[in-house]
């Protein structure tokens, strides 16, 4: 039974093309078993067969030797990998964002979010003051997943969720939105949060997956915690997190009580991002989904707030994205990057089989288009393939009035019957918070308010 197991997560993890779906039977053996797996092989431990080897494992081993065998590092629920490109390199919170949020169910090893565009780029690092000045437009949804994700109950008999005040109430994103606002505001720079809408109609099938992922994470949570396996339960809990509209809400109230504007996408928030700043209504659009520069962001900051921090074993910085400089670099027109784009696989289409980043890339720039090269590899031409096109170029956005990006004035009388009084923050995390508003001149001494002054 081990040894099906095995070669079915071989096969499903990294022939690319074989979705590994599970064992519906006993959902919290097969994660524990692969939890297990993935610690062996962390530690370089060989794994040896009973049975004699598949040649799914002895392609692995082989992989394994090259050091190719991330995507089985981690227990995959109904893993999508119709197109392993696009996937292969995603983590955690950085895949969550915009309506995406609460349908999302990941790998540890699922690190980038959208269309896979890394290699197309040479970020420039970045220290955040050098933003200072600037309007930049915050993914909120992807926000608020980071926090959601990360500040969670790691008791050692905790369930994993969201921490929560004594009172029940949910607190992660408010600490999370207070300390990463008052932040940026301290650094001089602008903030617009963009909250995400009604995601596109093309959209629907791949929101149904997760949403089928994340129902079969939740199933597995409750089997741990039944089992009295906390690790695991904790690991699961990370992949169910509900960004609820009463959280969002509650985000939303905070903002006002700040001063800081906010807004409400008509679709992804990372495209009305974009819009908005085509607009010159931003300066800077600050989210990890590479599909932003699909929609036109000219300038795209990933990582924002990290400055040398480590993560999943490596160094990360704040990064710069020039997307004339991407054309540039890579000869292409901004249709071309779209194109190139929807054959790797997007969001909103799978993509074209057989043809990654590098082949995309020769395939664009000798054929130019994806009909084209259809026509010229023998392919069928993708579904719906204008209206993918127009969501990218033509993306549906809220008209917002110059006026309503206005800073307000910070209310420290409600924020702290907000969230003192209610939901129980403490009188340091108060006095952080306050400070760094103080120090910028936000708050005048007396705890009068004054407004943004920059």
């Amino acid at each position: 039974m081990i040894n099906d197991l095995f070669d079915e997560c071989i096969e499903g993890s990294l022939a690319a093309v074989m979705p590994y779906n599970g064992i519906t039977e006993n959902g919290l053996a097969t994660a524990r078993y692969f939890n297990r797996l993935s610690q062996f092989l962390k530690r370089g431990i060989s794994i040896h067969a009973k049975q004699t080897p598949s040649p799914q494992w002895l392609d692995f081993q082989a992989r394994k030797q090259r050091g190719n065998f991330g995507a089985c590092e981690g227990w995959m629920p109904s893993a999508q990998t119709r197109h392993m490109p696009r996937h292969s390199q995603r983590s955690g919170s950085d895949f969550l964002t915009g309506s995406d949020a609460n349908n999302h169910i990941l790998s540890p090893v699922v690190k980038i979010m959208g269309c896979n565009l890394r290699d197309l780029t040479s970020p420039e690092t970045i220290d955040l003051n050098s933003l200072s000045g600037k309007r930049v437009g915050v993914d909120a949804f992807l926000t608020a997943f980071q926090f959601l994700t990360t500040m969670r109950d790691r008791s050692p008999q905790g369930d994993g969720g969201p921490l929560r005040a004594e009172n029940g109430k949910v607190v992660s994103h408010l600490m999370g939105f207070l300390n990463r606002t008052t932040t940026l505001l301290a650094a001089g720079i602008k903030p617009v949060f963009v909250f995400d809408g009604t995601p596109p109609e093309l959209k629907a099938e791949e929101i149904a997956q997760r949403r089928a992922r994340r129902v079969e994470a939740e199933r597995i949570h409750k089997e741990a915690l039944a089992a009295g396996d906390f690790p695991l339960a904790q690991k699961m809990a990370q992949r169910i997190m509900h960004y609820s509209p009463e959280m969002v809400a509650e985000t939303k109230q905070l903002l006002d009580l700040l001063g800081v504007p906010w807004v409400d996408a008509k679709a992804e928030g990372e495209g009305q991002a974009a819009v908005m700043a085509a607009k010159g209504q931003l300066d800077v659009v600050a989210t990890q989904d590479w599909d932003a520069l699909l929609y036109g962001t000219l300038l795209l900051v990933r990582n924002l707030m990290s400055h040398g921090s480590k993560q999943h074993g490596r160094v990360v910085q704040a990064q710069k994205i020039v997307l004339d400089e991407v054309l540039s670099e890579n000869e292409l027109t901004r249709t071309q990057l779209i194109d190139l784009a929807i054959m790797i696989g997007t969001d909103f289409h799978p993509g074209i089989r057989g043809i990654g980043p590098k082949t995309g890339m020769k395939l664009i720039k000798t054929h130019g288009t994806i009909e084209a090269i259809c026509e010229a590899k023998e392919k069928e031409v993708p579904e719906r393939l204008d209206e993918i096109r127009a969501i990218f170029h033509d993306h549906p956005a809220n008209e917002v009035a110059d006026s309503d990006l206005e800073p307000g004035q910070v209310d420290t009388k409600g924020l702290i019957q907000f969230l003192q009084v209610e939901r129980q923050f403490s009188q340091r995390r108060m006095d952080n918070a306050f400070d760094k508003l103080r120090e910028v001149g936000l708050i005048r001494e007396g705890g009068q308010t004054s407004l943004f002054s920059f």
